[in-house]
Parts: C-alpha cells; sequence; structure tokens
C-alpha cells in the first residue's frame, strides 16, 4: 500500500486524487487477480503496473478540464517545508515524462531499478542510466531555480532529452 500510494502521490501529488488513484488501483487489481501471474514478478511490480494505467488515465481526464482549476491539498504549516515542495513539484513538471515515469517509479513506487526494467521491458542498465541523467537533470533544474534571481521566471521550456 505504501508503494502504491507513494507512486501516485509522486505522480498526482498528495491528497485526494492520490487516494483515489490507490484504490482505483486496488479495486482493479481484486477484480483481475486471477491475471496476476507469479513468474512475470513481484506483486509489487504487478500492483505499480495497475497504479501507472490508473495516474495515467486521471492525468488524462486532468488535462481535459485545464481550464479549471485542480483540487490541492491545503500547505503544511512549515512555510520553508511548503517551498521546498513547490520548488521540487516546478522542477519534476519541467521533466520529459520518461524522466518523471523513471524518477516516479523509483522513489514514489520504491520500486528497484530491477523491478523498474521488468515493468518497462528495459534492460536494468537501461533504467539506471536513464535514472542517474533524469537525476542529473533534475539537479541541474533546482540549481537553476536556486541562482535565478528572486520573483524571475525560469526558462518555460521543459527539459529535452
Amino acid at each position: 500500500m505504501r508503494r502504491v500510494y507513494g507512486y501516485t502521490a509522486y505522480r498526482l501529488g498528495d491528497g485526494p486524487e492520490a487516494e483515489d488513484a490507490m484504490c482505483e488501483t486496488f479495486e482493479r487489481a481484486i477484480r483481475y487477480r486471477s491475471t496476476y501471474d507469479e513468474r512475470l514478478g513481484e506483486p509489487a511490480v504487478w500492483l505499480i503496473g495497475i497504479a501507472r494505467r490508473c495516474v495515467s488515465e486521471m492525468l488524462a481526464q486532468r488535462a481535459q478540464s485545464a481550464g479549471e482549476p485542480p483540487d490541492q491539498p491545503a500547505p503544511g504549516n512549515l512555510e520553508a517545508d511548503a517551498v521546498a515542495r513547490l520548488t521540487m513539484q516546478d522542477a519534476v513538471t519541467r521533466l520529459s515524462p520518461r524522466d518523471r515515469e523513471l524518477i516516479g517509479l523509483r522513489y514514489g513506487g520504491d520500486l528497484s531499478a530491477r523491478q523498474i526494467a521488468r515493468h518497462l521491458e528495459l534492460t536494468t542498465n537501461a533504467v539506471e542510466v536513464g535514472l542517474h541523467r533524469a537525476l542529473g537533470r533534475l539537479r541541474s533544474i533546482l540549481t537553476e531555480a536556486e541562482t535565478a534571481p528572486a520573483g524571475s521566471k525560469v526558462d518555460e521550456d521543459p527539459v529535452r532529452i
């Protein structure tokens, strides 16, 4: 449960939307439990696969209703914590979809590179290299945001691969 919520919260943001995606994941897992094949991987990897589809559907719905302001949870009590979260969230959204997915599976879903590789049908080395590069791009974006003068906008274009 922790891994599934971690992944959904990483991709959708903490709060009701991530909880809905997690609930939908487990509903589908129960409904389709007969399709699970233990030879293909651990149950956590299977659940993350279901969560990925739920998140993709929710992101597509979000894109369709882009004109409506999204429901966001209330910010935390500590200003510094809120600023750090918002800075990280902005930096992550500037990454490519592939980078966001790799980082989401690794840190949100708490999957190993080997598990991610099996899930995405890649080699473990390709996942490790992709994660390394994605984290490098994320660090670069965060460094750029730290050095930008207060009140100025950092380049709005997403980072390219």
